[in-house]
């Protein structure tokens, strides 16, 4: 299977610059997957490797082959995109062969790759029905399946379950992870969901504004962000920010009424009246630990297996808290909420992480 390389990879409409030089190294067989808020330039990103958008600089290889000019038809991918795209008119066998078709397959050849995919998918007893009579989930399992049969160097996926509810989207999840291993292809997957991405992926790529802000594994990124924007996106519910001052060995949290907590153990030594922010995980929060806040509840969240508190201190933003299985929590109560401060993380003015 092919590797995919972006080298100064950048994108241009007119004098705007929506993808600033971006430098990516994907390995064969590697699942891949792009996160980010709306207008990072994920989606622009994929485009561009399939040969939908056109590249204003750098350079794109598949297979170590440079790509920047080569017709899309024939950079070896196969696109599933959010909307399943499938003719209406046709059966689930005609909208998986169609492409095999076009290219001038025999009909013995389609057939064969149709149900080799079909068997893949479990869509076995339906290839003879037709887009109307299947669920989200099953169109969805024939936009793959329609990829899979051309046997590409490389999938790429662009948003695919977004149009499902959230059960088929945890279904979905698992399907395309079996996928992968059985495949064991190279696939870059975009999503906005990072659920998405730290279920899926082996690699994730976090970008802001046309920039690629951190690359690693789901648990590096959750364990060790580089900054206050991945720290804030990986993780759900997501990082309590709390900004803070330094003094002596404390930092004062301004937003919490002046509570004070210990200086988490850094390498950095910071300086007397520094201005930082304070990350805690709501997973991190314990029933026991050296560092506390005070806090009162605003809303209860019970999911069963545990629970989270919304909670504030006066006027100030509300932080989530994981209460594990405690359930006599009530909107109204007052609620310490304890941690250990080696677990939570210091960020700097410029949000880069403090280490």
């Amino acid at each position: 299977m092919s590797g995919v390389k972006l080298t100064n990879l950048r994108k241009s409409y007119g004098a705007v610059e929506v993808i600033r030089g971006v430098d990516l190294d994907i390995k064969p067989e590697e699942f891949v997957v792009f996160v980010g808020p709306s207008g990072c330039g994920k989606s622009t990103i994929l485009r561009m490797i399939a040969g939908l958008e056109e590249i204003s600089g750098g350079e794109l290889t598949i297979g170590g082959r440079v790509m920047n000019e080569v017709d899309a038809s024939k950079r070896g991918i196969a696109m599933v995109f959010q909307s399943y795209a499938l003719y209406p008119h046709m059966t689930v066998e005609q909208n998986m062969g169609f492409a095999l078709k076009y290219a001038g397959e025999s009909r013995d050849a389609i057939k064969q790759q149709v149900t080799d995919a079909a068997r893949i998918l479990g869509l076995e007893e339906l290839l003879d029905r037709k887009p109307k009579d299947l669920s989200g989930g099953q169109r969805q399992r024939v936009a793959i399946g329609r990829a899979i049969v051309r046997h590409p160097d490389v999938f790429l996926f662009d948003e695919p379950l977004s149009n499902l509810d959230a059960e088929l989207r945890v279904q979905m999840r698992i399907e395309i992870a079996r996928l992968h291993k059985e495949l064991k292809t190279t696939i870059i997957y975009v999503t906005h969901d990072q659920v998405e991405a730290m279920t899926l992926a082996d690699k994730i790529v976090v970008l802001r504004d046309g920039r690629i802000e951190q690359v690693g594994s789901p648990l590096t990124l959750y364990d060790d962000p580089v900054n206050q924007f991945v720290a804030g996106f990986i993780g759900s519910p997501k990082m309590n920010f709390l900004p803070a001052i330094v003094k002596g060995d404390t930092l004062v949290l301004t937003e919490l009424g002046g509570q004070t907590v210990p200086v988490p153990p850094l390498n950095n030594t910071l300086q007397e009246g520094e201005k930082v922010t304070l990350g805690i995980r709501p997973e991190h929060f314990r029933a026991e630990g050296p560092a506390s806040l005070e806090l009162a509840v605003e809303i209860v969240e019970n999911l069963g297996g545990e629970n989270y508190a919304y909670a504030s201190h006066g006027t100030s933003d509300v932080l989530t808290v994981n209460t594990g299985g405690a359930r006599d929590l009530a909107p109204g109560s007052a609620l310490t909420a304890r941690f250990d401060p080696a677990s939570a993380l210091v960020f700097a003015e410029d949000g880069m992480r403090l280490r």
